[in-house]
C-alpha cells in the first residue's frame, strides 16, 4: 500500500497533476524542502506547488521507492530532469536551462497519506548546471 502510495504521487508530478498529488498528502503535512525550511499544512505545500510550476518543468525519472517492513516509512531515490523557466526567489536568472540530478526523499506515512516528504539534492551541482 505505501509503495502504491509514493508510486502514485510520483505518478501525478510527472503528469503535473497537482489536485493529484496534493490527495496523496495529509492536511497537516510536512515538507522539508532541499536546503530550506519545513512547511506544514496542505495549503503550503499547495503553494510550494504552484511556485514550482511556474519556475521549472521536471520529470523524475529511473524511481525507486523502498518502504520499511511496518509501512510508515518511505524512501525514493530518482533521476530528476528539468528545465529552469522563471527565476525563482533567491535563485540566478532563469533562461529555460536544462539541468538533470540525482535525487533522494524520504517519507512518513500516517492513514495510507503521506504525513513527511523531505527532499535532497546537490544544490551546488543544480546551481553549476544552471550557470551559476
Amino acid at each position: 500500500m505505501s509503495e502504491a502510495l509514493i508510486r502514485r504521487y510520483y505518478a501525478a508530478f510527472n503528469a503535473g497533476d497537482w489536485p493529484g498529488m496534493l490527495d496523496c498528502v495529509t492536511e497537516d503535512v510536512a515538507h522539508d524542502i532541499n536546503q530550506g525550511p519545513r512547511e506544514i499544512g496542505r495549503a503550503a505545500f499547495a503553494d510550494f506547488l504552484a511556485r514550482m510550476e511556474r519556475c521549472y518543468r521536471e520529470r523524475a525519472d529511473d524511481l525507486v521507492v523502498m518502504v520499511s517492513a511496518d509501512g510508515l516509512r518511505a524512501a525514493a531515490e530518482f533521476i530528476i530532469h528539468g528545465s529552469y523557466l522563471v527565476a525563482d526567489e533567491g535563485l540566478p536568472p532563469a533562461h529555460g536551462q536544462g539541468y538533470v540530478l540525482p535525487v533522494g526523499a524520504f517519507f512518513a506515512i500516517r492513514e495510507a497519506r503521506i504525513a513527511r516528504v523531505t527532499n535532497t539534492y546537490n544544490l551546488t551541482d543544480w546551481l553549476r548546471q544552471v550557470g551559476l
